[in-house]
């Protein structure tokens, strides 16, 4: 049963260093894990591509790592599963994502991080976790929800050292 309603936590992010702080937990919350799908809503310069970025430090990504803004999709190899990284903010109909090749990588080989699904709707697989952040002042706010099978594995690895939800430090 999915519940993807209900946020698992709702973090204030003090600047881009907490957000990929955020980035880096959940990517080791899911290391060696395949079959995820990550949904990341926000405007623009909300903060989804360095929470991406930070993600994929952590599991390993050397080198540049670019904004498929461009290119909307960008594929990582890692530790043996293939990561994509999609930007489908510039699709103008959901039906474009057909001509990506998606089915060439299909979540189960590894994962997706999604910036923009909305622009996606109805033709991507539905999320594992669903991000959604938002400029406040100098920082963000983050909720994520995620599906009642992620819950546990994710609550352990987000909860603030702090023992508060309020504030989020690296």
């Amino acid at each position: 049963m999915r519940d993807m309603t209900t946020p698992l936590i709702e973090l204030a992010l003090a600047d881009a260093a907490a957000t990929e702080a955020l980035g880096a937990r959940l990517a080791e919350a899911l290391r060696g894990v395949s079959g995820w799908v990550v949904f990341l809503h926000g405007e623009l310069g909300a903060g989804k591509t360095t929470l991406v970025r930070a993600w994929l430090r952590t599991l390993g990504v050397a080198g540049t790592i670019r904004s498929p803004t461009y290119t909307l999709i960008e594929p990582y190899e890692i530790d043996g599963r293939s990561l994509l990284h999609l930007d489908l903010y510039r699709l103008q109909d959901a039906e474009e994502l057909e001509q990506l090749g998606l089915a060439d990588t299909p979540p189960s080989a590894g994962g997706w991080l999604v910036e923009w699904p909305q622009r996606g709707a109805g033709l991507l697989p539905p999320p594992a976790i669903e991000i959604h952040l938002r400029a406040d002042g100098l920082g963000r706010q983050a909720a994520i929800a995620c599906a009642d099978q992620w819950r546990e594995r994710l609550a352990a690895r987000l909860t603030p050292e702090s023992g508060s939800s309020s504030a989020y430090a690296p």
